[in-house]
């Protein structure tokens, strides 16, 4: 497709991040699902022993809060909630059947998409929490039991939360064709944009128009 017909909307920065938070949340599941599940221990082969296992899943877990943070920082502002939020909900039966009406402005992201956002980083920041405070090679020593029990059971319901949560984002990068995509080159087209993100699209053709004016302008200026 012409480069003309794309619309630039992943930085490198981010796309290499969310390789990282694949590869790395999908072997501290895997592992942690073996750790608690004990009929899942074949999951936990994919680091090797029960005992290496133990040791990488909380480093894992470290790795993948650290990279969804720097995902938080890059773009947390474009999952803020607004009004037009509340339009795409209120349409959600026509979205799923896939007519989303065309006169609902969607930004970036729409309103499912910064529920996972915002899921996602509360899950995370709870399991990092409470992995902490079970770590026994490092900190389980500073606290009482009771609370280690506690955070043993709100590891394991965040966990499972942040599985299906994962699981719903995969589903919806399927479901929308050319999303997967987007990600690992970086661009869309115009007319994927122009479908799924109306309102994104025409403040990134605003900023086109506007930059193709100015150096339109410059050549002039030089001549």
């Amino acid at each position: 497709m012409n480069k003309k017909e794309m619309i630039y909307r992943t930085p490198l920065s981010v796309r290499f991040c969310h390789i990282g938070i694949v590869i790395c949340f999908l072997l501290a599941a895997l592992s942690g699902l073996s750790l608690f599940f004990p009929s899942l221990h074949l999951f936990g082969s994919v680091l090797g022993t029960p005992q290496l296992v133990r040791v990488l899943h909380p480093f894992l877990g470290c790795v993948v809060f650290i990279l969804l943070m720097f995902m938080l920082i890059k773009l947390a502002h474009h999952n803020l909630p607004n009004k037009d939020d509340v339009r795409w909900v209120k349409n959600i039966d026509k979205v799923i059947a896939g007519n989303e009406p065309s006169d609902v402005p969607v930004g970036k992201y729409n309103a499912g998409q910064k529920f996972l956002f915002w899921g996602i980083m509360s899950l995370i920041t709870v399991l990092f929490i409470t992995g902490l405070i079970m770590w026994r090679r490092y900190f389980s020593d500073y606290f009482p039991i009771e609370i280690i029990r506690l955070a043993i059971f709100f590891h394991a319901i965040a966990a499972i939360c942040l599985i299906l949560l994962i699981i719903g984002h995969a589903y919806m990068a399927i479901w929308v064709k050319g999303s997967i995509k987007g990600m690992i080159v970086g661009s869309v087209s115009r007319a994927w944009a122009r479908k799924n993100h109306s309102k994104w699209y025409r403040d990134e053709m605003e900023k086109t128009y506007k930059d193709e004016q100015q150096i339109s302008n410059q050549q002039e200026i030089s001549k």
